[in-house]
């Protein structure tokens, strides 16, 4: 009795091993792929690459003729930015995209602002 829980305890710990190592084998893998075509940036590198990329859009929307932009937020990412917030009305709301979509790095805007309710 005492062999077969034996057993039974070492086929799990066998079937986890296996487990694990496939898992392990198909990350590398995938890693190795991609690090072929792309290499791994510096997260601190990007993280700065975006503050940057975020503060030439708000700079560019503060500049922009007839836009008030106290109430709208910029957060970009890897040259996707997200414009989030209020405007008066949405003429403004399409300026402040239009503006963002302007700005040099930018690749994507997603423009998430509201009408402001009075």
């Amino acid at each position: 009795m005492k062999s077969v829980d034996f057993l039974k305890a070492l086929g799990g710990v066998v079937a986890m091993v296996v487990a694990c190592h496939t898992y392990a084998q198909a990350s590398d893998s995938t890693t190795t792929g991609t690090t072929a075509t792309a290499p791994a940036a510096n997260p601190k590198a990007v993280k700065q690459q975006d503050r940057a990329l975020g503060k030439k859009v708000r700079a560019a929307l503060a500049k922009a003729q007839g836009l008030d932009v106290s109430a709208i937020n910029v957060r970009a990412r890897s040259g996707a930015v997200t414009l989030t917030g209020t405007a008066p009305d949405n003429d403004q709301i399409q300026k402040a995209g239009d503006v963002a979509k302007g700005v040099a790095g930018v690749t994507s805007v997603t423009n998430k602002i509201n009408v402001q309710q009075q």
